[in-house]
């Protein structure tokens, strides 16, 4: 894996990017993709916009350098199910076909999740690394960057072939990420740097609502793995908590530490990262508040009460179309509070009808469970539109800077003192400006309902006087406990003791 110089090299840049919820009612197929974005060939130059993702970094990092990047396909699709092995076919065997007549390349860089699950098989993004391996040449390196909530596994692993994964949880260094693997890419075409992986894995889940790297247990590791490359031993250490919303084999906290041509010190890295997970595994708080609490700690305080509907997280693949929260507000008398209390629903048909009838029209209508038909019913209310739009915005804030968002034809309806957001499409709710592009100013509110995890405290934490963890239902529940879990590996905390 050693070159004579970056100068005149060619690097081929491909992307399939998606985490998989297996708990999910919505499909993951190539309309999915195509409904946020599949870019190809040159497209993926311009597609982007100044979206600080790891893709564009790639490229301007190689173009820097004086490497000739082949951009290949760059494909994005929200969190869902899994994947149909057709569907996932299509995309996999155009990458394939475009590496193919891409003619000789020096190099190829991956861009991945590493959740991603086919109905065949556990671990697509491993399948996409095999795939490509045994495409390209002996001596061609494959570089390949990761969320830092990937399900890891010894596919992943193949010869040559080396990983970056994410450092920040919240995700704020995205496009760091990409630069970091195309540097590596860089040195390793330069004779610099050999890079050897390592994996280990200990049986424990993280739950995002507690798994951040800026504060908490998991911060001291990734604080232990940032010592041990800022010390030399190991070129990148990278965490992966892991997404806990798929039940398949083998899941669980990896630490998977790339070394520069030393394999035992990049074993003694990940082996110690993740005995210090395996120390901590009692210590993960959900720090859960039940959701009538929620309403009324918001409605009997100072300042602005941000609420996140920890079960219904389109980032962690649910439909966004759940009403738990609506039908607490109102049971709770919230729209008769003087503060305003804001929320989302991903509903097309309520969009729909509140675009035909127009601002300043009341209307009755059916809200939620669009798509999660068996986790609940529609609840009918009768609301006034505030506004409509396309439901298009950019993020402003740290993480995916600049990334424009769709949320389809949406529609803000006034419930007395609630606010929906009711949107066409189940996108993410980690910046401010899904609420500011819609009318609506979160700071102003005195209850601010988001569907996350843990990423929207980077963008709305700023302007809230206390944040609750709402204990809702849902396929991205945090009490994971409750999800019918059938494959995972047994015992695996924190459904079992260990």
């Amino acid at each position: 894996m050693t070159g004579s110089g970056a100068q005149g090299r060619r690097v081929a840049v491909a992307s399939i990017m998606q985490e998989t919820n297996t708990f999910s009612p919505i499909p993951t197929t190539v309309a999915l993709f195509e409904s946020y974005y599949i870019h190809r060939g040159s497209e993926m130059r311009e597609g982007f916009g100044a979206a600080r993702v790891e893709v564009p970094a790639v490229l301007a990092t190689l173009d820097a350098a004086g490497v000739e990047a082949v951009p290949l396909i760059a494909a994005y699709a929200a969190a869902a199910g899994p994947m149909q092995r057709p569907d996932f076919e299509r995309l996999v065997s155009e990458i394939e076909t475009r590496l193919d007549a891409a003619g000789r390349v020096d190099g190829l860089i991956l861009v991945l999740h590493g959740a991603l699950v086919i109905e065949d098989q556990p671990d697509g993004d491993g399948e996409i690394i095999a795939r490509m391996r045994a495409r390209l040449p002996e001596g061609v390196p494959i570089g390949v960057s990761l969320d830092l909530h990937g399900h890891i596994t010894p596919l992943m692993l193949q010869p040559e072939t080396f990983h970056v994964g994410y450092q920040c949880y919240p995700h704020t260094d995205m496009f760091e990420t990409g630069e970091r693997v195309a540097r590596l890419m860089i040195d390793t075409l330069e004779g610099r740097c050999r890079p050897v992986m390592a994996l280990a894995k200990c049986p424990v889940i993280v739950p995002p609502v507690c798994g951040r790297t800026t504060d908490g247990p998991l911060s001291e590791v990734a604080r232990a793995a940032r010592r041990m490359e800022a010390d030399g031993l190991v070129r990148h250490a990278s965490i992966f908590p892991v997404q806990p919303w798929i039940d398949v084999p083998d899941l669980g906290f990896a630490a998977l530490v790339c070394a520069d041509g030393d394999q035992g010190a990049a074993q003694a890295a990940a082996d110690t990262l993740a005995q210090m997970v395996m120390d901590v595994r009692d210590e993960f708080p959900l720090g859960l508040t039940p959701l009538a609490e929620v309403i009324r700690i918001a409605h009997s305080s100072d300042g602005m009460t941000l609420a996140a509907d920890t079960g219904d997280a389109p980032t962690g693949g649910a439909a966004a179309d759940n009403v738990a929260v609506l039908r607490a507000v109102l049971e709770t008398g919230a729209d008769r509070k003087p503060g305003l209390t804001l929320l989302t629903l991903c509903d097309p048909q309520a969009a729909g009808l509140a675009h035909q009838a127009g601002v300043d029209r009341e209307i009755e209508v059916a809200l939620g469970h669009r798509f999660s038909v068996l986790d609940g019913a529609p609840l009918i209310v009768t609301a006034k539109v505030i506004s409509v739009s396309d439901g298009r915005y950019v993020m402003s804030d740290a993480g995916a800077q600049g990334l424009a968002m769709d949320m389809g034809p949406t529609a803000v309806l006034g419930i007395g003192q609630v606010r929906v957001l009711v949107r066409s499409r189940p996108s993410m709710e980690w910046d401010r400006a899904m609420y500011l592009s819609q009318g609506l100013d979160p700071a102003a509110a005195s209850l601010v309902f988001v569907k996350s995890p843990s990423h929207f405290r980077e963008s709305f934490g700023p302007l809230a006087a206390r944040i609750l963890l709402a204990d809702t239902p849902g396929p991205t529940r945090a009490d994971i406990g409750q999800l019918p879990y059938r494959r995972v590996t047994r015992p695996l905390s924190p459904l079992d003791p260990i």
